[in-house]
């Protein structure tokens, strides 16, 4: 029998909350003279009654939502009318523009694209009527003094700027302070903005309700927030419906979370530094033992958990060390006893010092490390049931939201469904009825921006205008003269026009010459529109490939994205063909399968695809698909149809375009990413206008023999005259 170990609360509760309380007075003077406002203050509430009177005149507001410090910068809008309710209008991720993943500074760049957007109504960032805040500095300030009390003296460890290097409370609320100021220098405002701090978690929850399937609906909904951290703690419930929406619970603290523990474990025996951890160790669980009576780590590192009633969850301090020094030295004996010693930082894959992803050297996939990340993920769903179990039997509901960056484990997601299903509701409640789940294409921290400013419009009174069917709203399209003016620039590139994809016979002949290459295993990018928001490609910024040969995936990983071997790929589908290779699950059915457009929910591949398009099915049988629809994104469903003509499926391999770097915002980094991949044999490029370009490398040096392979192809195509009906 393994050993257990019990320490689950903090050493001096009573210090930590003495010290918050003390110290929030000197913070809120600091942010006070910051022009940082909190959201009870009377200066929101004077906010609040200026929007509710200006749309009562019919008159329309204009909310901002910004992330300027800690991890994941960004610019957001919305707008606020009588007979639309909230609209969306963008959510910029400053990523995406200084090509640095996770930027942390001012968002500068990505305002600039508020600018334009706000410009095209002939306003002024001066005409925006609320300016608000993805973090409650106020909150969280305090709250981190708290933990560090909470372990005294243990916990001064996390003074050291390496415990958490991409988050450092002490830096973060300075930061935050000066930016009013900088940012009416900056754009040359007329008056300093005043900031309203919105509550982190709030932020997650009030709009992935909103624009979910179930945001008008009179029944109850779920919300559940779980991520590393926000400012008033690790886990928060909401319960929602189309008339209001209420918190049932916030767990107050720092470290008993799941989003910590998934986090360091996965950086820690993954090797890739936390924030670029999780999803690659999700993709490793696959090939480890995922059965909770053989997993050789299972049954001891459940015991890092202690699953209390109502739901909640405590880490067990006997086991972590991660509540006193963060990143620096995680683990205490018993963890490495269990797993092993972590990794450490300076010996981990971190993609913002890479610079030839060619040369990464991986570290090796062995079957200990598979299975610990398979333990990992089994505990990580102990407590995801743990959770969701007591507040549905508790509140009876059928609709779940789940947010905050855990929500991005498409594969709990999925087993979330197939627990609580009808055999469950009638076993534990006594009726009829089964969960119904979604998920954002935002989930995590570059979804609080735009968070911010729906936290604020719903607290004005306002609901949103419409549910959410894509998320191509980060930037703008590009111009036509800059996709001309990138291409001719760089030397080694070729191109030629194709035509117009806003004419439906171009549009046409372009899908079914994207498929032609691609049945001839050709890899193919596509750069279109404004780009996805979030972290998955979604046809705009996608690299497309031959999903029927079982060689792509070796190909993708080895010779385009320079990744390990385990990293899976992902489908995408037609809706009218995807109940053809994959388990849809009855969960997810809301809005015609709405829960599968964002590649946030796993699924089982049915026979057939083993078969026809064994590509993207992972080594435990799942795909994380997305379903393209045509009103949408005409271009990637008219050649998903054209795929179906060529190779008898719907069905296409779809990736970030990106190589080491965040997914390109701009026609220079979309040139620069297809350049790195070095077999990638072209790209499409589409301006705002719709004229589109076939681009590729002039360079015929092995593998970058793509040029003259592609005329090749391209001469075929034409020659045969097979133009789609």
């Amino acid at each position: 029998m393994s050993k257990v170990y019990g320490t689950y609360l903090p050493r001096f509760p009573w210090l930590g909350e003495l010290t918050s309380w003390l110290s929030r007075p000197v913070y809120e003077l600091l942010f006070k003279r910051g022009n940082l406002r909190s959201i009870s203050s009377p200066q929101a509430e004077q906010i609040i009654q200026h929007i509710q009177s200006k749309v009562a005149a019919g008159g329309t507001a204009y909310v901002a939502g910004l992330g300027i410090a800690g991890h994941n910068a960004g610019s957001s809008l919305v707008e606020i009318s009588q007979d639309r309710g909230i609209q969306f209008l963008c959510n910029n991720e400053e990523e995406r523009y200084t090509g640095i993943k996770h930027f942390s500074g001012y968002p500068d760049l990505s305002l600039k694209e508020v600018q334009v957007v706000l410009r095209e109504r002939g306003l002024t960032l001066d005409d925006v009527d609320a300016w608000t805040l993805s973090w409650d500095y106020l909150g969280i300030s305090p709250f981190g003094l708290k933990h560090l009390m909470n372990q005294f003296p243990a916990g001064l460890q996390l003074l050291n700027p390496k415990s958490f290097p991409k988050w450092n409370f002490w830096s973060t609320g300075r930061r935050a302070r000066t930016f009013s100021k900088y940012m009416s220098e900056k754009f040359d405002m007329k008056t300093r903005p005043t900031m309203l701090m919105m509550p982190h978690h709030e932020n997650h929850a009030s709009f992935s309700f909103a624009v979910s399937p179930f945001g008008r609906s009179p029944d109850p909904t779920l919300v559940i927030v779980l991520d590393g951290w926000g400012d008033r703690g690790s886990m928060s419930v909401y319960q929602a419906n189309r008339d209001g929406f209420r918190q049932l619970y916030s767990n107050e603290s720092l470290c008993d979370s799941l989003g910590c523990f998934y986090s360091l474990i996965s950086s820690t025996q993954g090797g890739w530094t936390t924030l670029s951890s999780e999803g690659r160790y999700m993709g490793a669980v696959a090939w480890g033992d995922q059965d909770r009576l053989t997993n050789p780590y299972y049954r001891r590192l459940r015991q890092i958990f202690y699953f209390a009633e109502e739901g909640k969850i405590y880490i067990n301090r006997s086991m972590t060390n991660w509540q006193n020094t963060g990143e620096v030295a995680p683990y205490t004996q018993a963890l490495k006893d269990i797993i092993g010693e972590p990794i450490a930082a300076d010996k981990m894959w971190n993609p913002d010092a890479v610079l030839n992803v060619a040369d990464v050297q991986h570290s090796p996939i062995t079957r200990q490390r598979v299975d610990i990340a398979a333990a990992c993920q089994l505990v990580f769903e102990d407590g995801i049931f743990h959770i969701v179990d007591h507040y549905l039997r508790t509140t009876g509901a059928t609709q779940l939201v789940m947010t905050g960056g855990t929500a991005l484990n498409c594969l709990s997601n999925m087993h979330l469904l197939e627990k609580y299903d009808e055999s469950w509701y009638e076993k534990n409640l006594g009726k009829t009825a089964r969960l119904n789940l979604w998920v954002p294409p935002v989930p995590g921290d570059a979804g609080v921006t735009i968070g911010a400013a729906y936290s604020f419009a719903m607290r004005c009174g306002f609901s949103a205008g419409h549910s959410l069917d894509h998320a191509f709203y980060c930037g703008k399209g590009v111009a036509t003269s800059e996709i001309l003016e990138a291409i001719n620039e760089d030397k080694d590139i070729g191109y030629e026009e194709l035509g117009n994809v806003n004419l439906p016979g171009d549009l046409e002949a372009i899908a079914d010459l994207m498929a032609y290459i691609i049945s001839q295993d050709g890899v193919v990018g596509v750069y279109q529109g404004a780009a996805e928001t979030g972290p998955r490609a979604l046809g705009h910024r996608s690299i497309l490939a031959n999903p029927c040969n079982p060689e792509t995936l070796e190909n993708i990983n080895r010779l385009v994205k320079f990744r390990e071997p385990i990293r899976p790929l992902a489908p995408m589908v037609t809706r009218e063909q995807a109940e053809r290779f994959f388990e849809l699950s009855p969960g997810a059915v809301s809005d015609d399968y709405n829960a599968y457009n964002y590649m946030v929910l796993t699924a089982m591949a049915r026979p057939l695809a083993y078969s026809k398009v064994p590509a993207i099915i992972h080594k435990d049988g799942t795909a994380r698909l997305q379903i393209v629809r045509q009103q949408t994104d005409p271009l990637i469903y008219a050649y998903l149809k054209a795929m179906g003509r060529r190779v008898g499926a719907e069905v296409s391999v779809n990736t970030s375009l990106n190589v080491g770097s965040p997914i390109v915002q701009f026609p220079v980094q979309a040139l620069a990413a297809m350049k790195r991949a070095k077999a990638l044999t072209t790209m499409v490029m589409v301006g705002e206008t719709g004229e589109t370009y076939l681009v590729w490398h002039r360079d015929a040096t092995p593998p970058k023999d793509s040029g003259e392979q592609l005329q090749k192809w391209v001469a075929e195509y034409r020659s045969s005259q097979v133009i789609s009906a």
